[in-house]
C-alpha cells in the first residue's frame, strides 16, 4: 500500500506527539532490514530515520539505505541514529537535518554513544531508559549560562557523564557520581533543583524540526520502474536473506 512517508521513531519522541507534527506511517526504532521492508510494503516517497536499535539487535545497514535511495526514495535522518547515518551517507545523498547531524558532520570521529540511550522493548513503547550524553552536555551548558553552576564544575560533570556507560547514563547517576567525587555541594544542590525545569533535549528538538519541515513539503513518490544502479554485495545479500528480504532486492524475473 503506497504512502508518502515512513518514520522510524522511538525514545526521542512519542508517536502520539509526532503525529501532531506529521501525518505518516510510524514504526518502532529501525533495525537491520527494516528500511528494505518499508520500501517493499509501503512504496513511500520518503523514509525518516530518527531512532534505531543497537547492541542485542543488528543496527540498520548503510547498504539498505543506499538501496532505498537507488529506488528513488528520499531518506532523511536526524536526532539519533538518523543523524549518524545521514552524516556518514551525506556524500551519497542521504539528507540530514538539525544540530546533531551537523555536529557529526563536523566531527566524523565523534562517538556513536553520544546520542545512544537504552530503550525499552517496542511492546512497552520504545521509551528511553536513560539520558543521552549530547543532551546532558547541552543541559549543563544551559545551566552554566543561567548561573546555576560554574564553568569548572560543568567541565567536571561532562567528564563524569562521559565516563558512565550509555546503558547506565542518566542525570541521577551523574549527580551521584558528582557527590562521590566531592564536587561543590552547594552547586550540585542548586543543579538538582534547577534540573526539574531546566532539562533540554537537542535530540527531541531536531526530531520535531524535521517532522515539521517535512509536513510543509510535497514529496513525490519515486518512479520505481526506473531505479538507479545498485551493487548488491555478498554480505548485504546474506543479511537480507536471513531476514527473508532478499527477493525484494533482486530484479523481477531473477
Amino acid at each position: 500500500m503506497p504512502c508518502d512517508i515512513v518514520v522510524f521513531l522511538g525514545p526521542t519522541l512519542s508517536e502520539t506527539e509526532a503525529r501532531t507534527y506529521l501525518d505518516a506511517i510510524y514504526r518502532p526504532p529501525v533495525g537491520c532490514a527494516d528500511v528494505v521492508r518499508a520500501v517493499t510494503r509501503h512504496q513511500p516517497a520518503a523514509i525518516v530515520l530518527i531512532d534505531g536499535v543497537f547492541g542485542e539487535l543488528p543496527a540498520v545497514r548503510h547498504q539498505e539505505i543506499l538501496w532505498a535511495m537507488a529506488q528513488g526514495v528520499r531518506v532523511y535522518g536526524a536526532a539519533s541514529i538518523g543523524a549518524l547515518r545521514a552524516a556518514e551517507l551525506a556524500p551519497e545523498g542521504m539528507i540530514g537535518h538539525g544540530m546533531i547531524y551537523r555536529w557529526y558532520r563536523r566531527h566524523p570521529l565523534a562517538d556513536d554513544a553520544d546520542v545512544t540511550v537504552p530503550i525499552a522493548p517496542a511492546a512497552l513503547g520504545s521509551r528511553a531508559l536513560g539520558d543521552a550524553l549530547i543532551d546532558i552536555r547541552l543541559t549543563l551548558r544551559k545551566a552554566e549560562r543561567a548561573g546555576v553552576i560554574q564553568r569548572r564544575l560543568r567541565d567536571q560533570l561532562e567528564t563524569l557523564a562521559s565516563a558512565i556507560h550509555f546503558s547506565e547514563r542518566s542525570y541521577s547517576r551523574l549527580l551521584a557520581a558528582a557527590e562521590n567525587n566531592r564536587c561543590p555541594a552547594n552547586q550540585i544542590q542548586a543543579l538538582k533543583t534547577w534540573l526539574k525545569i531546566g532539562i533540554i533535549s537537542g535530540k527531541r528538538t531536531d526530531a520535531i524540526n524535521l517532522l515539521t519541515y517535512l509536513a510543509a513539503q510535497k514529496i513525490k513518490r519515486p518512479n520505481i520502474s526506473a531505479p538507479c544502479d545498485f551493487e548488491l554485495t555478498e554480505s548485504f545479500a546474506n543479511d537480507m536473506e536471513y531476514y527473508n528480504m532478499l527477493d525484494s532486492l533482486l530484479p523481477k524475473g531473477t
